[in-house]
């Protein structure tokens, strides 16, 4: 989709929609997690499912981990949404529906999606084109990261309320970040008003990760480095925990991608299941 004015967003948010549309078109029932609107929004050729890394086989295990954290996520605005929490931010959105399929629970809260204006801009071209618009409860939070923009005071500016509780989600951003980088994101969230809770993926070192999947990992990197998001920052468990309570949170816990397994895969007879690779941080203040 080439356009003169909006560029695409980059690669990695693409493949997330699509992967997350791939499971609904070539997975079996149950699904883990349902939605094919960002296949909408990218709008691919009628061949994308032959794409290299569309492989429904070959790919099963990253698909699984990308609609494994998209539903503990959203399980986790239910969770917040009944503790009566009515801020949603989402660092790096990319290409997040949750506004447009999930109407039904986000009319009870204000989502703030942050991301690079180039992608904030098409993104809104895109849900206007396709009926959705912008409703009043999403806010498009551009932010030019690379010329050093402050995101905080951007949200702010956008209309989040500094006092009050929020639920704030970084998915599949810190392994693009340096360590200090996302540090000094953990100190920032760390002043969040009380009642507030943040979860946060992150990537396992190739030592962490098991056997069966240690060999697709490193192949991923090169690959990811070709296209322009090379692999910058790996944690383990101990040390994400580290930078968190550092950084100021009190309340931090390790929720492996191996619970998320046994959470949403435990019934499967068809093998479908997470690589291993990904962890989340939970923490509270």
């Amino acid at each position: 989709m080439a356009d003169e004015q909006y560029e695409v967003p980059d690669n990695t948010a693409v493949r997330v929609a699509l992967w997350r549309a791939m499971h609904v078109q070539a997975d079996a029932e149950p699904h883990v997690f349902e939605d094919e609107i960002g296949l909408r929004l990218v709008a691919p050729d009628e061949e994308w499912r032959s794409r290299p890394d569309m492989d429904p086989r070959g790919t099963s295990g990253f698909r699984a981990s990308i609609v494994a954290r998209a539903r503990f996520i959203e399980d986790m605005v239910a969770e917040q949404i009944d503790h009566g929490v009515d801020q949603y931010v989402i660092l790096g959105a990319g290409l997040d529906t949750f506004a447009q399929r999930r109407p039904d629970t986000a009319f009870r809260l204000r989502v703030f999606e942050i991301d690079q204006p180039a992608t904030q801009a098409w993104k809104r071209r895109r849900l206007i084109e396709l009926g959705y618009g912008i409703p009043d409860r999403l806010r498009l939070v551009p932010v030019d990261f690379e010329a050093g923009g402050d995101w905080w005071r951007e949200l702010a500016d956008a209309g989040f309320d500094t006092d009050r509780p929020a639920l704030v989600v970084c998915a599949g951003v810190t392994v693009y970040l340096t360590k200090e980088t996302t540090a000094a994101t953990l100190r920032r969230l760390a002043g969040l008003a009380p009642g507030s809770t943040l979860a946060m993926t992150f990537m396992l070192p190739a030592e962490l990760v098991d056997d069966a999947d240690r060999a697709e990992l490193e192949a991923t990197k090169p690959r990811a480095r070709a296209s322009g998001t090379p692999f910058i920052s790996f944690y383990t468990p101990q040390e994400m925990l580290a930078l968190a309570r550092a950084a100021g949170f009190a309340d931090a816990r390790h929720v492996s991608g191996t619970r998320l397994a046994e959470r949403y895969f435990a019934d499967r007879t068809d093998g479908f299941r997470p690589s291993s690779g990904e962890d989340l941080l939970v923490a509270t203040i």
